[in-house]
């Protein structure tokens, strides 16, 4: 079976994304772990499907696939990069396009210049929603890994998110202390990890390390968790631009009961023919 797939990216963080509404298209976890290595197939961080419709009121349905195959939530640069796509290959010519994902619905908004806002929904502190094992909510938690303790905040996008705040980003941190908070026991389905530095209350530095797919060069949903958790403890401003490994987002809150906004590019790197 020969697959068409156009190659994209926002900020770094590179999607394979497929048209599943011309032509009905079911992949294998095992086909989608081939095709997302970086040597023998495509390679990208996270796979996109784009889908018809569930309900009446709704443009597309969205499905998000890890490297190593795993179905997730929410994926934010995706998102992004899922409007252009839907516009460049005339699959609709609305500059606002709502969207159906695994945890919920979201809103796309194309400009002119090319940038892409996305209304990625209310974000949650509760622990259930992670979910996250704690007895109650609170602002902050110490998680022991390796006999010492770190404090992070938890945070639900629709998909779930653990923020570690760091003096830099520049530190081995990501890479040994990553994996081990992705996996530890009081997140039952994983998390993913971001390492945040406060520069000033409208800008921070962010390096995340996702659940199934390592380290990635910007990740949308983390920079609205770190951004919210920042808020939430009354460390940034409502409005903040946050500095990532691939470039720059914007993200703005209002608060509890409000949705987050989240501004950025989404870029079409090539257009592809693979066999399966």
């Amino acid at each position: 079976m020969q697959l068409h797939f156009t190659k994209m990216h926002g900020l770094g963080n590179d999607f394979m994304v497929i048209d599943g509404v011309s032509r009905h298209v079911q992949l294998s976890e095992e086909q989608i772990l081939k095709l997302s290595d970086r040597n023998t197939g495509v390679g990208f961080d996270q796979l996109l499907l784009v889908e018809p419709p569930k309900k009446a009121h709704e443009d597309f349905h969205y499905r998000i696939f890890n490297a190593d195959g795993s179905e997730v939530e929410q994926c934010g640069n995706g998102a992004r990069c899922f409007a252009v796509f839907v516009q460049r290959t005339g699959l609709t010519p609305k500059d606002k396009i709502i969207v159906s994902t695994k945890s919920g619905v979201i809103e796309l908004n194309v400009s002119k210049n090319g940038l892409v806002t996305v209304d990625m929904g209310v974000p949650s502190f509760e622990p259930e929603s992670l979910p996250f094992l704690a007895p109650e909510k609170q602002q902050q938690y110490n998680i022991e890994v390796d006999g010492k303790t770190y404090q992070v905040s938890a945070v639900s996008m629709g998909n779930p998110h653990c923020v570690v705040q760091v003096d830099r980003i520049d530190t081995d941190l990501v890479q040994t202390l990553g994996p081990k908070l992705v996996a530890h026991p009081m997140f039952p389905n994983q998390v993913n990890v971001g390492f945040m530095q406060i520069v000033d209350r409208k800008y921070v530095r962010l390096r995340v390390y996702e659940r199934g797919a390592g380290e990635t060069m910007a990740c949308g949903t983390g920079a609205c968790a770190a951004a919210c958790a920042g808020i939430n403890l009354d460390l940034l401003d409502n409005d903040v631009k946050v500095r990532l490994t691939g470039g720059n987002l914007r993200i703005s809150w209002a608060g509890h009961g409000h949705s987050v906004k989240m501004t950025g590019p989404a870029e079409t790197v090539y257009e592809g023919r693979v066999s399966l």
